[in-house]
């Protein structure tokens, strides 16, 4: 038997936003995408890791109520919320990439730690930080 980790969520602001800045700025794919009355459920998932998936959720009922939706999207917006990592090989490289698909970058690639690292946020104000992997 196989246990791990499958899906990540993440809070959206709006999943159409979301969905295009995942896969067309990232370059993730989709692995869900399934609507049930108004309910959407949507996964993407970076192509180098089919195994797990990135859940984009609009912070809505039934999982909480409206005040608490409130909260989270503005606590989503400020970037309070812990960053995400994104490895990559050459984060230079990446970080060039990733601004000319016209990924915003709150932090320029910068040596420390013994690596190269740079941040960004999505449309909702997620913030990652993307690091290059060390040579092994």
């Amino acid at each position: 038997m196989s246990n791990g980790v499958e899906m990540v969520g993440l809070y959206v602001h709006d999943k159409d936003a979301a969905l295009e800045f995942y896969v067309e700025k990232l370059g993730f794919r989709v692995h869900t995408d399934a609507r049930n009355g108004d309910y959407r459920w949507l996964t993407v998932q970076h192509p180098d890791q089919p195994s797990l998936q990135l859940g984009l959720f609009t912070p809505d009922s039934p999982m909480v109520d409206a005040a608490t939706a409130q909260t989270l999207r503005e606590i989503v917006a400020k970037g309070a919320m812990p960053p995400l990592v994104l490895a990559v090989d050459d984060c230079r490289a990446a970080y060039d990439r990733m601004r000319a698909r016209g990924v915003e970058f709150t932090q320029e690639p910068v040596d420390r730690y013994g690596t190269v690292d740079a941040g960004f946020r999505d449309p909702s104000g997620n913030g990652w930080k993307m690091i290059e992997r060390k040579s092994r």
